[in-house]
């Protein structure tokens, strides 16, 4: 029963061990997300102040429009290019958490196999189908965690090549 008792304590130990390192994970990625949400609110204030002193100066409204038009391009840019740095944040987190997962579950699946393998030998139920179902589930989750950790990667990889189209700040007509 001491045996039994060390394997679940180790078991444990391993699943702690890789919950601290997602909570690490999630909160370095979490203040790489709000110092760029920082950086652009910064530079658009500062951009506002400046834009606010170069309207006050101009008398043509013809060039004010042109001026406004230049400065909601500029935020525009600003404020996508902060988007795609946190998508980029994202990927890359999402890949690192995925492959925490996809780890820990390969060991585990091996670990908690061969403990319940302990733990029915010498029961009369220790029938080799029920490992092998047991088995065939550890390793469905696995190919599952995988595909969806594949998926999204791609698909945040791909929201940060989405080329925005620059406005020529005409106006429609």
């Amino acid at each position: 029963m001491a045996a039994k008792t060390e394997q679940t304590s180790e078991l444990q130990k391993k699943s702690l061990d890789a919950a601290v390192q997602l909570a690490q994970l999630s909160i370095e990625n979490t203040q790489r997300v709000i110092e760029i949400q920082v950086a652009v609110a910064k530079s658009l204030f500062e951009d506002s102040v400046n834009n606010a002193k170069a309207l006050s100066g101009i008398k043509d409204p013809q060039e004010a429009l042109q001026l406004r038009s230049r400065f909601a391009q500029n935020t525009a840019e600003k404020v996508f290019a902060g988007a795609r740095e946190i998508a980029e944040v994202a990927t890359k987190a999402q890949s690192e958490v995925g492959k925490l997962v996809g780890e820990s579950l390969t060991a585990s699946s091996a670990e908690v196999l061969g403990a319940i393998q302990k733990l029915f030998t010498g029961l009369p139920i220790a029938d080799q189908g029920t490992l092998n179902a047991i088995q065939s589930s550890l390793n469905t989750t696995r190919t599952a965690v995988e595909q969806m950790t594949k998926a999204s990667s791609e698909a945040f990889q791909a929201f940060t090549q989405v080329k925005v189209p620059a406005t020529t700040g005409k106006s429609r007509k």
